[in-house]
């Protein structure tokens, strides 16, 4: 390094202490962008970095200048909180008081940046300056610098824990946005994942609240700022790791005369009804156990809230809540029916991978619970014994008899499948996640569907009889699924009784009332949560409750056109009801074109119309994708490349097993139709 070099480098170090001890009060906007603006310029010298200094990099400088403030203030508190302050004489109690009052006007609502709107960011940062400077702490933590770095509070915390605030200051084309910001009806709190990984019930409650607030404050594209991906990653895994050990069917405990079980259907992203439930039933404790039945999310617009809460009580009381399975907690259904496109437009560029750690959690979800010894509890309800779905793929045109399964196999099934198998061994994971009632006798597969069964009653009454249980609770259906079926209860009141035997009874429970949250179709339903209370767990109560009020928000996917059945639909129709639902096919995050591949195969058949032109119609993706998950030893982009093959091989298989199955039933209706023309001709 040359003479000169050394000179400046001297020179732009001075200038960045300088900065650094300066007090920023009293400076309007401009003069705090240009001070950080020359700062950083100055780093850069003294670091050796060569990069142009950006507006962003301002920007990024002052949310960690506020970001740090936040978070050494909570140390504060936290230091403070375990303080004695015993033999204190009445000054020194009052200038810990004054600290504490300080460090709590800096997190509190009403001096929290972005949620109040000083009229300027000199006012921020002076209101955080000349606060710390009348403090104690104040030299020591050089908080009454504008742009401190904190020493002490960074060594008190983990980068990971940091708050998030979005667009403290944003400067577009050189003009000063900062008040776009800071809008009064804006959301600026955020949750941090606790800093000793000890999750508690005030942290819980919190979360609960900040969601809340939250979704009536907030754009859905801004929620990544309340719920950072650092939060999900933390939360996921830590869930993760507790549902991984949990059996296919968990046993449940409920002793003691105090004890109850709360068992819980169908949320769908109704997240204000999840919240409304908790509080109506009361949260769980050592005396209160909840079971929920799965369809956490999809259809409703809260679908990344009601699941982060739902693990949350999870990690914090892992044998007191238990999550089960439902049919929607799988990459078919939520990318069919909004939860992917909900992930992708609270997180943006990190949606993808935000989904997958969703995606890993729902993998490891039990599929059913007993309860103390006398209730069983599910998603869909009875399935079929290994050996009937070790026969191979049930044929599609007629429903054909099983045999039915008993809960020691249910706990030898690989619940670990993204999506629901058509056959094989592990057919018995689409039969509890998809399987329904009727009144006819007898355990068959639902041709109608492809997933699933029908099962009578009489397989209740075997089920019940077999395993000395007294009560089935399952969930699956709401009104719009009992809509057409007029010998079931219409689920307008969240429950139904469907079965009743000489061994016991069978319940039909769904818990999102005033279902669905979209489309034009709307039933005006309760919804419901059944109560188990020992020592008589066989006679439960219903609750029935009504939806609470809610933000109005737009559908992330055309659930009227997603409701209907694509096998109804002709190509064109099902081209348009594609492009305006959920991506039908994977878009690849790699480049074809480096592993030499400039023709790559796309998600479009192009098919001729009436008029003798050809349209590109996408394939809809498959339920089952063979071959996946790949080996991990498989490097990228070859294995981004290999999935995305995969799934579009299924989808070919899928949709021609699909069509032909349709031309089949087609050709024997017209020959049916044919035999009685010629018939009524003979007579």
């Amino acid at each position: 390094m040359d003479h000169h070099t050394e000179r400046m480098k001297s020179g732009c170090q001075k200038i960045l202490e300088g900065i650094n001890s300066m007090s920023l009060v009293n400076l309007d906007d401009q003069q705090v962008h240009s001070l950080v603006m020359m700062r950083e310029i100055a780093r850069g010298i003294v670091d050796d970095r060569d990069k142009k200094v950006t507006k962003n990099d301002v920007v990024t400088a002052l949310r960690h200048s506020i970001e740090k403030m936040v978070c050494a203030s909570r140390d504060i508190i936290q230091i403070l909180s375990r303080m004695s302050y015993e033999g204190l004489d009445e000054q020194r109690m009052h200038l810990v008081l004054r600290m504490r009052d300080i460090a709590n006007g800096v997190i509190d609502k009403q001096h929290r940046v972005a949620i109040t709107k000083p009229d300027s960011l000199s006012e921020q940062v002076g209101l955080m300056d000349e606060g710390m400077r009348d403090s104690p702490v104040g030299e020591s933590s050089k908080i009454s610098n504008g742009d401190v770095l904190i020493d002490e509070a960074q060594s008190m915390m983990h980068e990971d824990d940091m708050l998030y605030v979005e667009h403290v200051l944003r400067f577009e084309n050189g003009v000063d946005d900062a008040h776009e910001s800071l809008l009064p009806s804006g959301f600026r709190q955020c949750l941090l994942w606790p800093p000793d990984d000890c999750v508690t019930l005030e942290w819980v409650q919190e979360m609960m609240f900040i969601l809340e607030q939250a979704s009536w404050r907030m754009l859905p594209s801004e929620f990544c700022q309340v719920g950072p991906t650092v939060l999900v990653d933390k939360l996921t895994d830590a869930a993760h790791s507790i549902l991984s050990k949990e059996p296919n069917c968990v046993e449940i405990n409920c002793q003691g005369e105090d004890s109850r079980v709360i068992v819980v259907g169908d949320i769908h992203g109704q997240f204000h009804d999840l919240v409304f439930l908790l509080k109506h039933a009361g949260v769980p404790s050592e005396n209160q156990c909840y079971v929920f039945n799965g369809n956490y999310v999809d259809k409703g617009a809260w679908g990344i809230e009601v699941f982060l809460v739902l693990l949350a009580w999870k990690v914090l009381m892992p044998h007191r809540v238990f999550l089960l399975r439902g049919s929607h907690e799988s990459r078919y259904c939520t990318t069919r029916y909004g939860f992917r496109e909900e992930v992708w437009t609270k997180y943006g560029d990190q949606g993808e991978d935000i989904y997958n750690k969703f995606l890993e959690c729902f993998k490891e979800l039990p599929l059913a619970s007993v309860v103390g010894k006398c209730v069983y509890t599910t998603h869909g309800g009875l399935f079929r014994s290994i050996h009937s779905a070790s026969s191979g793929k049930p044929k599609l045109k007629m429903s054909q008899n099983v045999d039915l399964g008993s809960l020691a196999e249910l706990s030898e099934v690989n619940r670990a499948c993204v999506d629901f198998p058509y056959e094989g061994h592990d057919l018995l994971l689409s039969d509890v996640l998809w399987s329904k009632p009727s009144h006819r006798d007898g355990l068959r597969d639902n041709a109608g569907q492809n997933l699933g069964l029908w099962w009578g009653p009489d397989c209740t009454e075997a089920f019940l009889k077999q395993h000395n249980l007294k009560l089935i609770i399952k969930s699956h259906e709401g009104p719009d699924a009992r809509a057409d079926r007029d010998d079931f209860g219409d689920m307008l009141s969240g429950y139904s009784i469907d079965h009743d035997g000489e061994s016991g009874k069978l319940y039909t429970l769904f818990s999102a009332p005033d279902y669905p949250q979209f489309g034009t179709r709307r039933f005006n339903n309760e919804g419901a949560y059944a109560i188990l209370k020992s020592p008589d767990l066989a006679s439960p109560t219903f609750h029935s409750f009504k939806s609470v009020e809610r933000p109005t928000v737009d559908p992330y996917v055309d659930f009227d056109a997603n409701d209907m059945d694509l096998s109804e639909l002709d190509s064109s129709q099902i081209a348009s009801t594609s492009s305006s639902s959920a991506p039908v096919g994977p878009i690849p995050e790699f480049d074809f074109e480096s592993l030499g591949i400039y023709n790559a195969p796309s998600w479009g058949v192009q098919f001729p119309d009436s008029s003798g032109r050809t349209q590109v119609v996408p394939i809809p993706r498959a339920p089952l994708v063979e071959g996946l998950p790949l080996p991990p030893n498989i490097q990228e982009p070859h294995k981004a490349a290999y999935e995305y093959l995969f799934e579009l091989v299924a989808a070919l298989k899928h949709t021609i097993v699909t069509r032909e199955t349709e031309n089949r039933t087609l050709v024997s209706a017209l020959r049916s139709r044919t035999r009685k023309r010629k018939g009524r001709g003979n007579t």
